[in-house]
């Protein structure tokens, strides 16, 4: 069944329902009140007319029929019964309607039953325990509420038509309220089946602003095409990225298999088989340093890990040192730093790729086995990385950040030219900078700053 159909049904029963059950409870308690305001009516007019029997001392036919005149008058075929304390008649009116049921209220009247109710069909009968001026007398009466009756009839019929009415209008305003609960429901269904999922940029659902879940709904469906369309885009840029990369460390890679195929000295072949297991391991890193990226590029992911710096500089070295046992890295913080002012916000993966290039880069280009890294916190957070060894020319440094650029220091030395050019990258997209400096022409400086 529709949300639609739903939505009629319920508000169609259940509202409905509830009137119907509330106007019967008021027609009831209309009822029960007719019948105990009536009942009063009788037991006043049974003390009405002891008090007239109980003043004269006269009964002639004049008397009687006065009384009777008067009984008439108020209550509607009413019967009369009075009772001397011997339970005697010694009063009834002229109205001819029997009261079976008379003897027994009768017996059951007494000093401490002083009050019985009953009905007799639609009539109402009463008894009545009453004493007056020392003496004590028994009344039953018997009679027909038709003033009552016609007001609980006349009650019956409004509440009956105004039951129709309101359901009526029930019915309208269901209808009104499930259209116009499910015409953005549908709207969004029509939308999203028309929806082309094949395509490479998928636009979001235009809808009004609202706050309603149905808002709620398209803003996590747009949510999703946005996913989808970052998810569209990162594998688009990891691909560019990855063929336009790749291609000339996979050329190198492929140039070295084809030497090992030719090579025939056993010492040789081992030494081809060891750089070949450096660059494989270098590629790895440069794949993992490329999908960070591209994910980082594509999704506007923002950079909310926090980490510290140092940390990550150690870790970096005591890898390192597993791998190159003979070399020494030394870190100086060059003031008191607070631990809060070591903190960066960033991905600490693509940071500690960036760290681990440098200080490979530290190795590979030092001369005596020995790096120094010096920690800075002025303004900015600032490493300062240095080693002494051959430098770069300086009319080579303006390329030192370009895809596949190797400095005439590098003779000799394996790598892609790809290193700092991912350095480069890290650090622009953690709002940083890095620069290079050569001093007397034998010291090496990497600088970067980190916001």
């Amino acid at each position: 069944m529709k949300i639609r159909k739903k939505i009629l049904l319920y508000f169609s029963l259940i509202i409905p329902a509830i009137i119907g059950i509330a106007f019967i409870a008021i027609y009831i308690l209309s009822a029960e009140n007719r019948e105990e305001s009536f009942q009063m009516r009788q037991k006043d007019k049974i003390a009405t007319t002891l008090e007239i029997l109980s003043d004269i001392k006269e009964t002639d036919e004049d008397i009687i029929e006065a009384l009777d005149q008067i009984s008439i008058n108020e209550l509607y075929n009413e019967k009369l019964l009075l009772f001397n304390q011997d339970k005697k008649l010694i009063y009834s009116n002229i109205v001819d309607i029997p009261v079976p049921v008379s003897k027994n209220i009768l017996i059951q009247l007494n000093q401490k039953t002083k009050w019985i109710e009953t009905k007799d069909g639609l009539y109402d009968v009463v008894g009545t325990y009453v004493e007056r001026k020392g003496k004590i007398y028994y009344g039953i009466s018997k009679a027909y509420d038709d003033f009552g009756y016609s007001k609980l009839r006349y009650l019956k019929y409004i509440l009956f038509l105004i039951f129709i009415i309101i359901t009526i209008i029930i019915l309208l305003v269901s209808f009104y309220i499930a259209r116009k609960i499910t015409n953005p429901l549908e709207d969004i269904t029509t939308k999203i089946s028309g929806y082309n999922f094949t395509s490479t940029n998928l636009q979001p659902i235009a809808f009004k602003d609202t706050r309603d879940e149905i808002a709620v709904l398209a803003t996590v469906f747009n949510e999703l095409m946005n996913r989808m369309n970052d998810a569209f885009a990162f594998q688009k840029h990891a691909i560019h990225h990855i063929s336009h990369e790749l291609k000339t460390p996979i050329a190198i890679l492929v140039s070295n298999f084809e030497r090992l195929e030719k090579e025939t000295n056993l010492e040789e072949l081992k030494l081809l088989i060891q750089n070949q297991k450096e660059d494989t391991l270098s590629l790895s890193e440069i794949i993992n340093s490329l999908l960070e990226i591209s994910k980082i590029e594509t999704s506007n992911q923002l950079l909310t890990e926090k980490f510290r710096i140092d940390e990550l500089i150690f870790d970096v070295s005591d890898k390192l040192k597993n791998v190159y046992p003979d070399f020494v890295f030394s870190v100086d913080y060059e003031e008191p730093i607070h631990e809060n002012h070591l903190e960066i916000v960033g991905n600490s993966r693509l940071i500690q790729a960036a760290l681990s290039n440098l200080m490979e880069n530290c190795i590979h280009y030092s001369s005596n086995r020995h790096a120094s890294i010096r920690i800075q916190s002025d303004q900015q957070l600032t490493l300062i990385f240095e080693n002494e060894g051959a430098i770069i020319n300086k009319q080579e440094i303006s390329y030192l950040f370009q895809h596949f650029f190797r400095g005439g220091n590098s003779k000799g030395k394996r790598g892609f030219g790809l290193g700092l050019v991912f350095v480069n990258k890290i650090i622009a997209i953690h709002g940083g900078t890095i620069t290079y400096e050569s001093f007397f022409k034998k010291t090496n400086r990497f600088k970067i700053t980190l916001p």
